[in-house]
């Protein structure tokens, strides 16, 4: 199994980073039902036929998926740090490289050569024969994405979406929390029998969330992730928060009660953020972002901006996912380089 290591990164203001349950029941025809996010005992094998609530959609393995598609990074890369890359017959939209400490496990997968640049149409996703669509986002598996769910459940493809990602209030998130993220984890070691392995993730992880001193300033960032005209930023109840929150800093934007949103630039220049968190994309890089900053008059006068008080973040870190932690600890180091006068 891949074990994820935190490279020592090196000092710089603006730093480049590298990147829980309820019962289970029994249904009426006998199989294990459990809610998302409700894992088996751990380390246990798993007892199928299972059944899942999954946001609210039902979908039951009669066995470990063997023929897998992934949409988006956070869901081949889960596959990946569970061993599971070569049950990965497809992987599309991704957000960027996968991070170093997965570099060998996804050597000669599918996820190395992905078969679409966005999300793929259902007769494209059909062609790989797929037993299990496993999604970062509920849009992917939707009429405008790769076929709503019910949609390619009965041309026999069943659909699985990170809980995390789940939209309806009843099943998402509210805060985000590090435990919903290892139950994600633990939940997919469920669906593959691999639980052991899945409980050793989880383990690891939260040893390198433990390292983590929070940084005691009371300091306010901006999570700046895309926009030009209108910025659009992390709110109070994704995964920038509970980032933000495992580091020590506040969120100019964290009274939003939404994982993302927009902020005019006026808010923000009123806001004025000790720090700024920039999400590199490569459609949308940091070095964009800083330089739209610098350039603009309003914010180049934005004590961050000015003195350059920025920490990068890779856009897959972004998202509820296995590089959360190394995301949130390497921000933490970053972040403690940065000298703010009183």
């Amino acid at each position: 199994m891949p074990r994820p290591h935190l490279l020592a990164l090196p000092v710089a203001t603006v730093l480049v980073l590298a990147a829980c349950s309820s019962g289970t029941g029994t249904a009426d025809d006998g199989a294990t039902s459990a809610p998302s996010g409700a894992p088996a005992a751990e380390g246990a094998a798993t007892q199928y036929p299972l059944t899942l609530d999954n946001c609210g959609t039902e979908v039951t393995f009669d066995a470990a998926p063997e023929r897998v598609v992934t949409i988006k990074s956070s869901t081949a890369e889960t596959m990946l740090a569970l061993g599971l890359g070569d049950r990965v017959v497809g992987a599309a939209f991704l957000d960027g490289e996968v991070p170093q400490w997965l570099a060998e496990e996804a050597e000669g997968t599918a996820v190395a050569e992905p078969f679409s640049d966005e999300v793929p149409g259902t007769e494209a996703l059909l062609e790989l024969e797929p037993d299990l669509v496993y999604a970062g986002w509920e849009s992917n598996v939707s009429a405008d994405g790769a076929g709503d769910r019910e949609t390619l459940a009965s041309l026999g493809v069943p659909s699985y979406v990170a809980p995390a990602a789940c939209k309806d209030p009843g099943y998402m998130p509210n805060p985000l929390t590090f435990e919903d993220v290892w139950a994600d984890v633990r939940e997919v070691g469920q669906i593959f029998d691999v639980a052991e392995t899945a409980e050793d993730v989880v383990l690891e992880q939260s040893a390198v969330l433990g390292a983590i001193v929070p940084d005691d300033r009371g300091l306010e960032a901006l999570w700046y992730s895309s926009g030009s005209d209108i910025p659009y930023v992390g709110a109070g109840i994704g995964a920038p928060q509970m980032i933000l929150d495992a580091v020590g800093l506040g969120n100019v934007a964290g009274e939003v009660e939404d994982t993302w949103t927009s902020m005019s630039w006026e808010e923000v220049v009123d806001a004025d953020p000790d720090v700024i968190v920039l999400v590199d994309a490569a459609w949308n890089s940091a070095e964009d972002k800083i330089a739209r900053l610098q350039e603009n008059p309003a914010t180049a006068e934005l004590s961050a901006v000015a003195e350059e008080r920025f920490l990068v973040v890779p856009f897959p870190a972004s998202e509820a996912g296995v590089r959360n932690a190394d995301a949130a600890l390497s921000i933490s180091q970053g972040l403690a380089e940065i000298d703010i006068d009183d």
